[in-house]
């Protein structure tokens, strides 16, 4: 029986596509405030910055494409039982043809109810216009967790942690909450990959751990290799 491998990825793997970030020096933070527009207040209070700041993302998303990282988590599934948790908003990993994603920000390519989260619908194209109404009656807003909301798929991410073989980190910090918990949720004896360039937060990781310090489409290429070689059987 294969094993289950448990992918929890980060902005390090978009921003190996090209994707603005937040984290990076040169990213988002430096040209909007997390008040003005990630925050429910944000969205009450100017809608339309709010609004035109996800268009210019989701403009953005739809210029790029999954890099070698991506393509590599989808070639484990040729071996494994794969599943992917995300903190990004993004659709590369579904482009690049993983089966099964749990978002846990929501996702870009989407909008979602003012009054139900639950109530979400795709977008076509990139632009989201300021007074477009859900079924429901209530303007649409980007499908996404704001500062300040619940992760409402947490639950789920953590019950997914929970059943992982081997689980792999690849590109985050490990610093927003809660995501960064699902580290607990790994059986004590579950080894631990992590790629990533810089220095994640690792205090919650209290299982074999092995760091391969490189970026997301360069190291995963690669542990996926490994992880074929050592554990894989078709």
């Amino acid at each position: 029986m294969s094993k289950k491998i448990v992918v929890f990825t980060g902005a390090g793997m978009s921003a190996d596509s090209g994707l603005s970030t937040f984290r990076d020096a040169d990213g988002l933070w430096d040209r909007y405030r997390i008040e003005d527009v990630c925050t429910p207040e944000a969205l009450a209070k100017n809608r339309q910055l709010v609004i035109d700041f996800y268009n210019i993302r989701r403009k953005e998303l739809l210029s790029k494409e999954p890099n070698a990282g991506h393509l590599a988590i989808r070639r484990l599934e040729d071996y494994f039982e794969v599943e992917v948790i995300t903190q990004n908003i993004d659709d590369l990993h579904e482009r690049a043809g993983s089966s099964r994603i749990t978002h846990l920000h929501g996702e870009l390519r989407k909008l979602r109810s003012s009054i139900d989260e639950t109530l979400t619908v795709p977008i076509e194209g990139w632009k989201q216009e300021y007074d477009t109404r859900c079924k429901d009656g209530s303007l649409l807003r980007p499908f996404v967790v704001f500062f300040g909301e619940s992760v409402p798929m947490f639950d789920r991410a953590a019950q997914i942690a929970s059943t992982a073989d081997i689980f792999v980190i690849v590109g985050t910090s490990l610093a927003v909450y809660p995501a960064a918990s699902l580290v607990r949720y790994i059986r004590p004896d579950v080894p631990v990959y992590l790629v990533d360039p810089n220095e994640p937060d690792m205090r919650g990781i209290r299982n074999p751990l092995e760091a391969i310090r490189m970026r997301a489409a360069e190291g995963m290429p690669l542990l996926t290799e490994k992880l074929i070689d050592t554990f894989g059987q078709k």
